[in-house]
């Protein structure tokens, strides 16, 4: 009997079995009991026993917060008008240049659930161009995205009703509530 070795124990094979175990739970996932992190942006708080608990949102998409079907139409029929607007003066102005065909993706506004204020409002556009390689006959697609900061206070309501005031100009140039500028005048410092 070979005496060399020494005699497995009861703590080197517990020492074995936790090495083991904590090689498996790091290729694995997580160990039994380990909350993970949420999976949303939502600030986390911690509670009297350690966990991590998630607290209500503080802010939502204005889209989310419009209550009734009258007002959800007026943010839809807002931001067709813009998209509208947009695409009947961007070839004269913001479509010049290398992105001769920017779309309209989406116009969002954020606001405090607790007190209905807009937070933020951003504006994205697309666009790209493309160019042949002589050599290969292959096409090389260059795009981009814009994300414009469009500056708003006030409510959603606010918004909406300064947006579509009947004055005979679109909303891309109407004035944004508690200021003098408009869109338009935004959109000319981020295209």
């Amino acid at each position: 009997m070979n005496r060399s070795r020494a005699p497995f124990t009861f703590a080197t094979i517990l020492l074995s079995s936790l090495s083991l175990s904590l090689a498996l739970t790091g290729a694995c996932g997580m160990a039994s009991g380990e909350v993970s992190e949420p999976d949303t942006e939502a600030p986390a708080e911690d509670s009297v026993a350690g966990l991590r608990v998630s607290r209500a949102p503080a802010f939502r998409d204005v889209e989310e917060m419009l209550g009734s079907e009258d007002d959800q139409n007026r943010w839809f029929e807002v931001t067709r008008a813009l998209r509208q607007d947009f695409d009947d003066i961007c070839g004269d102005t913001f479509c010049e240049g290398d992105f001769t065909n920017l779309e309209s993706m989406s116009f969002r506004c954020s606001a405090s659930v607790r007190t209905g204020l807009i937070k933020s409002c951003l504006w994205l556009f697309a666009g790209s161009y493309e160019s042949v390689t002589a050599s290969t006959g292959n096409i090389r697609p260059v795009a981009k995205f814009f994300s414009c900061a469009i500056p708003v206070t006030g409510t959603p309501h606010a918004l909406l009703d300064a947006l579509l005031t009947p004055d005979g100009r679109g909303p891309l140039w109407r004035p944004l509530p508690g200021s003098t500028s408009s869109i338009y005048e935004h959109l000319g410092d981020c295209l």
